[in-house]
């Protein structure tokens, strides 16, 4: 790990299929935009000689952040799959977006890997959402390792983002954190900084030199050995703690030299088991320079010490109907259980998905079963259906390499799966299976959209459905009350890269407009109506009067009709049309037009004509009467309130609570939690809300997480009743 120096990289350009799990190792790449992740996995895919120079496959074009969005952007918007080939085990390289508004991708990438590298920017430090990620993998045991970037920085120090490492990630025991190499500087510039230029093994006491662009090894001169000898012997000291070997630790305090093969197996094992977490340095390649800084080390670390995976748990197996079903775990003769990790749109192959295989061995061409279950709330209907694998490939940049096969712990894409969505189970067609999906977060800033143009508003549904079906973390909701189409999202960002797929990818061009909440109206005192609808024009006319009395009722109880009509004045066959001219009424509102609920109405009296009454008359007198009431009436105008649960740090409770007083929210109590965070309970407006998303992370620098659930419908203050009527008479 790092000490080897018989590394024989995989041949450039070609896409091998993996025979068998142990020969596969799966690595997330986590950490905050602009860490470096991309340029690091382009970096290794250089070393592993997958690319002739840094980022570029053969025919040209890069390696990762291959998308035309992700060039317009300057950054990663979707997870991407890099697989190179380092001494006889392919490792499937998982690039995450590091911005917060991308978290479902990462999320996906987290489920598609056995270990994570935590990319971490010597000039920027550790942020709390990098923090917070560090976490749930602990929480769910996930083998990590540490990679610091940006080393060229003027002000980089590997020593402190070591010491920083160390205090971020390992809380329960700093030791546990660890570098495995220390940098060797370069003359010093100018400017006083000094460039790495190379490593030093703290294990093996060897030099690695990257300055000429290739990695060389050497023996380093007497005088190097003493400023290593303190980290050196906390290494080793911290890899002896988690040794299985409990006479280690006495044979070293004795005084026993411990044989470095010896340290670098107890080394790859505490890794592998996600107790030890060493920290190594990268940098990309120089241009026509074959290897990055702390390249082949990382390599080597990834390929030696992370868990293959059949160490690793697979999720849960259930029948489609919820019955569970004992899966041995990563078993390539086993049943076949894949998942969909991600689904993307290629303008000439089509859908093509990007699949974890987690028992049996999935071949191109042979029919399988696809399960979508679970997903209904975020607009994923639930479906079992049969559908043909097409080819089966690894991707590379924009190339799609053909494979023969996948086998259980490898990943893998699959074209023209028509039907399957990200989330979805895919298992043999006679033995169909279905995945526990994951943690998915929920979307919660609404994107209001119309179509642009009648071309547009005819691709608009079909559009938006392949949208959502590509990107679970987006929900899509046609609303009842405002009839408006909404995309719920994770924040702003990742509402303009939806917006950009669909005018791109699907030809839809949408125009954003304000977001509605659904409004309503109710009376707030007891008022009576006469509906008189009287009317003569030749031939039959039009004739009924009824008069009315409304009253309000608590809220929930939606509207009530009763008849209390006496001695016939209005004829039982034209009662039912009134109360359907009153809920007419009612659903159009009697003040602003919102709906108008929580109402008791009653007949009382009325009038008919043996020849000019009808049903359609006592409908318009019915509606009539209502409108004449709520003329007299005061009514107010109900507002949704959502019940918020906001989890926040320590450091922010008191300005997450001051902001929601400002929303006119009631807090309704604070609840300590692990970690240093408090649970803030609070009821707020909706409409109060609507960029409550974008607005905690700026105010807790993203380490806050909301969520929200509809409570129920109150009268909004008078002045801000009065206030938002004004708006709408603007707007309109």
């Amino acid at each position: 790990m790092g000490d080897k120096t018989n590394a024989h990289p995989g041949a450039a350009g070609r896409a091998v299929a993996a025979d068998q799990p142990a020969s596969v190792r799966n690595v997330v790449l986590v950490g905050h935009s602009g860490a470096g992740k991309t340029t690091l996995v382009e970096a290794l895919a250089l070393t592993a000689g997958a690319v002739n120079r840094a980022g570029r496959v053969e025919d040209g074009g890069t390696v990762s952040d291959y998308d035309d969005i992700e060039h317009r952007q300057q950054r990663s918007v979707q997870l991407s799959l890099v697989p190179v080939q380092w001494n006889g085990i392919k490792v499937n390289l998982l690039d995450t977006p590091g911005y917060a508004d991308f978290v479902g991708e990462l999320r996906a990438g987290l489920r598609a890997a056995d270990a994570a590298l935590f990319v971490v920017s010597a000039s920027d430090g550790v942020d709390g959402s990098t923090r917070m990620v560090w976490e749930e993998c602990a929480a769910v045991g996930m083998p990590r390792a540490i990679v610091v970037t940006h080393l060229e920085a003027a002000r980089a120090d590997f020593e402190e983002m070591t010491r920083i490492c160390a205090e971020a990630f390992g809380a329960d025991d700093p030791d546990a954190v660890l570098p495995l190499y220390l940098p060797l500087h370069g003359p010093q510039a100018p400017d006083g900084h000094a460039p790495v230029t190379g490593l030093i093994g703290l294990l093996s006491q060897k030099l690695f030199d990257y300055s000429t662009g290739e990695r060389k090894e050497s023996e380093p001169v007497e005088d190097q050995l003493p400023l290593i000898e303190e980290a050196r012997n906390r290494l080793i000291e911290g890899i002896i703690a988690e040794s299985e070997d409990e006479t280690l630790m006495d044979r070293y305090l004795g005084g026993e030299r411990i044989d470095v093969k010896t340290l670098v197996e107890d080394l790859e094992r505490a890794v592998a088991r996600g107790t030890f977490f060493p920290v190594l340095a990268a940098a990309p390649a120089a241009d026509g320079a074959r290897q990055g800084l702390g390249t082949v080390e990382l390599l080597e670390l990834v390929t030696g010490g992370f868990p293959t995976p059949l160490e690793h748990d697979q999720p849960r197996v259930t029948t489609v109907d919820g019955r569970p079903r004992e899966v041995k775990p990563c078993d390539p003769d086993g049943p076949l259980v894949a998942e969909v990790v991600r689904t993307s749109s290629d303008p000439y192959v089509g859908r093509v998905s990007l699949v974890r295989v987690f028992s049996g061995t999935l071949r191109p061409d042979e029919t399988v079963h696809v399960s979508g279950h679970g997903l209904a709330d975020r607009g994923h209907e639930d479906h079992d259906v049969d559908e043909r694998v097409g080819a089966l490939s690894t991707p590379f940049g924009k190339q799609q390499r053909p494979v023969s096969h996948c086998v259980a712990g490898d990943l893998a894409c699959v074209a023209k799966l028509n039907r399957a969505e990200t989330g979805d189970t895919l298992s043999a067609k006679d033995d169909p299976l279905l995945m526990e999906p994951w943690d998915m977060p929920d979307p919660l800033l609404p994107v209001a959209i119309q179509a642009h143009s009648k071309p547009d508003e005819d691709k608009l549904s079909q559009g938006l459905a392949r949208l959502v079906a590509e990107d679970p973390t987006m929900r899509l909701e046609q609303n009842q009350d405002t009839h408006q189409v909404v995309l719920w999202c994770l924040g702003e960002a990742h509402a303009d890269v939806a917006l950009e797929r669909l005018r791109t990818r699907y030809g839809v061009q949408v125009d954003v407009v304000p977001h509605k909440v659904s409004l309503r109206e109710t009376f707030a005192t007891k008022a009576a109506g006469r509906g008189r609808h009287v009317k003569q024009s030749g031939g039959h006319g039009q004739y009924a009067i009824c008069e009315i009395e409304v009253e309000p009722l608590p809220g929930g109880s939606g509207i009530e009709f009763v008849d209390k009509v006496v001695g016939g004045a209005v004829p039982r066959q034209f009662i039912p049309s009134v109360e359907k001219g009153v809920r007419a009424q009612a659903v159009k509102g009697v003040a602003a037009g919102h709906a108008l609920v929580d109402v008791r109405v009653t007949l009382l009296d009325g009038k008919a004509h043996s020849v000019d009454s009808s049903d359609a008359a006592f409908q318009t007198a019915g509606a009539l009467a209502l409108r004449e009431a709520a003329a007299d009436a005061k009514i107010h105008l109900l507002e949704p309130v959502a019940e918020v649960s906001v989890l926040v740090g320590d450091d922010y409770v008191g300005a997450v609570m001051s902001d929601l007083s400002g929303r006119r929210g009631r807090v309704l109590g604070t609840e300590q939690t692990a970690g240093g965070r408090t649970l803030v309970r609070a009821e707020v407006p909706e409409i109060e809300i609507g960029r409550y998303a974008v607005d905690l992370r700026s105010l807790s620098h993203g380490t806050a997480r909301f969520s929200r659930r509809y409570a129920r419908h109150e009268p909004m203050p008078p002045q801000v009743a009065e206030r938002l009527r004004k708006l709408e008479q603007a707007a309109s």
